[in-house]
């Protein structure tokens, strides 16, 4: 019977609580959009780059083969790599035909010296028996890079340029990129910038700028602010404020997110200074926009970096009431233990009805029933209370259940 009631005051607290306002379904919408997400391409790309690492072939020929079919502005690069699966598959015929498709379809495509390079290695193979003992040995070349670290750089490095270079297979080319980040010494380091400025083929070129931001010296990260200076490459740019995350460098994302001019890495620039804790930087840069869309993607930045008392002030203070309710909603992405107190008190001083309801809201995304038992004990509005209770009804936690059986027995 008891159970009967709890189910009865849940289904009238939703049904009473109706429809909320026009204006809080669109501050729902657009604080729900998502910052930063990558395009299908990419995670096609990425999925058929996972494929190549583990030797998974088929689904590398799956993942690529449709970027290349899409003709986005990764189609080249996928050709490339869907020809490398289809050569370890032993299919050369089809493989031929990929790298026939990418010089004819991107004829200024910087992938082109590979494809030749990966195209003489199949037609010298092709209508012969493949000798196993003929096929070089990159685990070998790989435990020789790894010695090269205690080697002469004097010796080394040109070594590795060599591998860079030459017509070695990526995971070798990759692990002398590595090796080449490793070293503190300025020919390495003027090959690895070589190398991030575009002197290689893209997938190598991200990757440099990746090494760069992880070793991170103060030469590393001036290359990399030049890069991100002079070039006009949206990849490129989003890498090296990845890399810019990774070296610790907040100023310079900073920077970005203030003066950027395309909307997508400002954003980015954004969504790095909340994960690497620029708190600071980003309540300056709220009170400094005026766009709202702007200052949305600062306020997820913040609920990135744990900031529940700026998030706490903008929502008590915020003129705008897509803004506040964005902020009341982080807030209660927060956790009770950040946010709990501040959200029951700002609703006893608050009189817009949708913040209201937000508020209700996040106090159950926490799981926070003893809060929304106290605005209910206190909520004069019937409407408003029926929309707590029904909350409530859904919690079954013991501060709920206490609450609900008060008014079952009044």
């Amino acid at each position: 019977m008891f159970r009967l009631h709890v189910l009865m005051i849940a289904a009238l607290g939703l049904a009473c609580a109706g429809a909320a306002p026009g204006q809080y379904l669109e501050a729902q919408s657009f604080l729900q959009k998502p910052a930063g997400r990558p395009s299908p391409d990419d995670l096609a790309y990425q999925k058929g780059q996972t494929a190549i690492d583990a030797g998974r072939w088929e689904q590398a020929v799956a993942a690529f083969g449709k970027v290349a079919t899409d003709n986005g502005p990764r189609a080249d690069g996928a050709l490339y790599w869907k020809a490398y699966a289809l050569n370890k598959l032993g299919r050369r015929e089809e493989a031929l035909a990929a790298l026939v498709q990418l010089r004819e379809a991107h004829a200024g495509s910087r992938w082109l010296d590979d494809g030749r390079a990966l195209e003489i290695e199949i037609r010298q193979k092709s209508g012969q028996s493949v000798n196993p003992n003929s096929e070089p040995d990159d685990d070998l070349k790989l435990l020789a890079i790894n010695g090269l670290m205690n080697s002469d750089p004097a010796r080394a490095i040109p070594i590795l340029q060599k591998f860079l270079q030459g017509n070695q297979s990526p995971r070798l080319r990759e692990r002398a990129l590595f090796v080449l980040a490793q070293s503190d010494n300025a020919q390495a380091r003027q090959v690895l910038a070589q190398i991030a400025r575009g002197g290689s083929n893209p997938d190598l070129q991200l990757k440099a700028i990746q090494y760069l931001g992880m070793m991170g010296s103060q030469a590393n990260r001036q290359a990399l602010s030049e890069l991100y200076t002079s070039s006009n490459d949206l990849n490129v740019k989003r890498a090296v404020l990845h890399a810019f995350m990774l070296c610790g460098d907040r100023q310079r994302v900073f920077q970005a997110a203030k003066s950027e001019k395309n909307p997508d890495l400002r954003m980015d620039a954004i969504h790095q200074l909340g994960l690497m804790g620029g708190q600071p930087e980003l309540a300056d840069l709220y009170h400094q926009e005026s766009s709202v869309e702007v200052k949305a993607a600062i306020l997820h930045a913040m609920f990135l970096g744990g900031n529940g008392s700026q998030l706490s002030e903008i929502a008590r203070t915020e003129k705008d009431p897509k803004l506040r309710l964005a902020a009341v909603h982080s807030m209660g992405l927060m956790g009770r233990e950040n946010t709990g107190a501040a959200l029951v008190s700002m609703y006893g001083s608050e009189t817009d009805a949708s913040v209201r309801r937000e508020i209700i809201n996040a106090l159950f995304i926490q799981g926070n029933a003893k809060g929304l038992v106290e605005l209910a004990r206190r909520e004069t509005n019937p409407e408003m209370k029926k929309a707590i209770v029904s909350k409530l009804a859904l919690m079954g936690s013991k501060d709920a259940t206490e609450y609900l059986m008060e008014i079952l027995n009044k």
